[in-house]
């Protein structure tokens, strides 16, 4: 192993120590992270953090990034492809909620409360639309099989806009069922938030039951058939 692949494989090592710390602060001070208090649990020197990621903000990013990247391949493993689209979407969703409860304030990270002062750069936009267009692609896969009823199309600049976001994240499907899938991966976000942030204690006890419930309410909004 040459001199150049050990420090390469010292920095990755690295890396995600402070990455790993900086998550554990997550859930003790949310996002509002200090690169000083990182170093102090690592017992390193400030400026040694530094070496890894220049500012806070730079930190906050390749945690939003791995979180993202972590939801989004958790949605798309549970995904069977020999099962129905309503059985892809509904498997998608609780997926999520599964990653969700097992990472509750990676979840917050990127889907709670804007982060102030901090602009996600577009580095994030892949990884973030990840399971946008797993749900997307199931939806176009349905439409194509004849397994959503499309509806009526939608008139206007929403029509136009919509188009564009079609022809992004779901080619072949027609925007007023991409706009129904995207309203479905709204619904299920703030499904999940409302668990994880308390807005169901000591109203709903069975959660999983609730939610698929919810799940298969935004499965008949999308139009899959036999809901």
């Amino acid at each position: 192993m040459t001199a150049a692949s050990i420090r390469a494989r010292v920095r990755a090592e690295m890396t995600d120590e402070i990455k790993a710390v900086a998550r554990r602060h997550l859930a003790t001070d949310g996002a509002n992270l200090s690169l000083r208090a990182v170093a102090r649990d690592l017992g390193m020197a400030s400026s040694a953090v530094y070496r890894y990621f220049a500012s806070r903000d730079e930190l906050l990013t390749a945690l939003i990034i791995d979180a993202y990247d972590a939801v989004g391949a958790a949605a798309e493993q549970a995904v069977d492809p020999s099962a129905g689209f309503l059985d892809r979407f509904l498997a998608v969703c609780h997926a999520v909620r599964d990653w969700a409860l097992a990472n509750p304030h990676e979840w917050a990270l990127i889907y709670g409360s804007p982060v102030p002062g901090y602009q996600a750069p577009t580095d994030t936009v892949g990884p973030a639309i990840r399971v946008i267009l797993l749900i997307g692609a199931i939806v176009r896969d349905a439409v194509l099989a004849g397994g959503v009823d499309i509806g009526e199309p939608i008139a206007g600049k929403l029509g136009d806009e919509l188009r564009v976001v079609a022809e992004q994240a779901a080619q072949g499907a027609p925007p007023q069922a991409v706009a129904r899938s995207l309203a479905a991966w709204i619904h299920m976000c703030g499904a999940i938030n409302a668990e994880l942030f308390g807005q169901l204690n000591n109203t709903i006890d069975q959660r999983r039951e609730f939610f698929d419930f919810q799940m298969r309410g935004a499965a008949t909004l999308i139009g899959f058939r036999q809901v």
